[in-house]
């Protein structure tokens, strides 16, 4: 390979090299060629784009949402769960209140002839229907509405109010 001291020993090269240099002083390339030159490179040779810029708006919207779905169902499954205690079937609903069925429901509408008949009974008798019992207060009165077969057997309860 050839440094440039290397045509100044030379003559012939030196006088070739010089008759060069004074030939191409004198043209003037156009304005735009350099431009035109470095788009023609950059487009052969183009930056490599970062990692996060190879995904458009729409996907990295799409990658949210599905990173915060997955957040969600995992801590879903990591929640600790507390057991459901399904209690006695319901009967039906009247002003909001709805009457907890003592017997199966067939027995009930099998049932000619019922009525409704106010009682009150101890919180502690409460406790096998699955409504909360204070210690404090087992002794104390509940006001409620019972539904009654002919025989006077219980059919279902409703809770009014507590004494």
């Amino acid at each position: 390979m050839m440094k440039d001291d290397d045509y100044k020993e030379d003559p012939v090269l030196a006088a070739g090299f010089a008759a060069l240099r004074s030939e191409l002083a004198t043209h003037d390339a156009p304005r735009c060629v350099e431009k035109e030159l470095m788009q023609a490179f950059a487009r052969q040779f183009p930056k490599k784009q970062p990692w996060y810029r190879k995904l458009s708006l729409p996907q990295w919207g799409t990658a949210g949402a599905l990173a915060s779905l997955c957040g969600v169902a995992l801590l879903l499954a990591l929640a600790p769960h507390q057991a459901v205690t399904v209690g006695p079937p319901v009967l039906s609903f009247d002003d909001g209140a709805a009457f907890i069925a003592l017997e199966s429901l067939e027995r009930i509408e099998s049932e000619p002839y019922t009525r409704v008949v106010e009682a009150e009974l101890p919180q502690a008798a409460l406790a096998p229907l699955g409504v909360p019992l204070n210690p404090q207060t087992a002794g104390d009165t509940v006001r409620a509405e019972m539904l009654v077969a002919q025989d006077g057997h219980p059919l279902a309860v409703r809770l009014s109010a507590v004494n």
